[in-house]
């Protein structure tokens, strides 16, 4: 009987302790806006994606991590340059299942296992020309500004 429990306690642990890999698979994309190699005892590599539908940024932020198990230089110098230039990219990745209790592998549950630079010039207006406008000016804006506050009148006594 004792080993029984003791058999049960384990298998309760494991269960509850466990990641499950490949929970679910997805890709993200969007303009990638913080990534920091953070920890106290692990280091990690943590980064924040800002997510776009048709050009325009959603509220619905994506935070992710790479794996310390399967770290991969050129993924990390990818998404860091990505983050530095404000590149539009895609982002694979997968979701584990269950608590990473220690943070050993990361901060979040998704993991990212390959980035894809969409648009390297998402963020400029001028789409990679010269910074520079040339032309003539075709309309002029007016500001006027209004005091719509009544002033105070004078009372003359007789």
């Amino acid at each position: 009987m004792k080993n029984l429990l003791k058999l049960l306690l384990v298998f309760i642990t494991i269960t509850l302790t466990s990641c499950s890999e490949n929970y679910s698979n997805g890709e993200r994309i969007g303009v990638i806006t913080q990534f920091s190699n953070t920890g106290i005892m692990f280091k990690s590599h943590e980064g924040h994606l800002n997510v776009t539908q048709t050009g325009m940024n959603s509220s619905v932020p994506f935070d992710f991590s790479i794996d310390n198990d399967r770290e991969d230089e050129n993924l990390i110098k990818t998404i860091d340059s990505a983050a530095q230039y404000g590149w539009k990219v895609k982002l694979v990745y997968h979701e584990a299942l269950g608590k990473n209790w220690f943070s050993n592998r990361g901060d979040t549950d998704h993991f990212i296992s390959k980035c894809e630079v969409l648009e390297k010039n998402f963020g400029n207006a001028f789409n990679g020309k010269s910074n520079q406008v040339t032309g003539k000016v075709i309309d002029t804006i007016y500001v006027v500004i209004v005091d719509n506050k009544p002033k105070p009148t004078i009372v003359k006594e007789k």
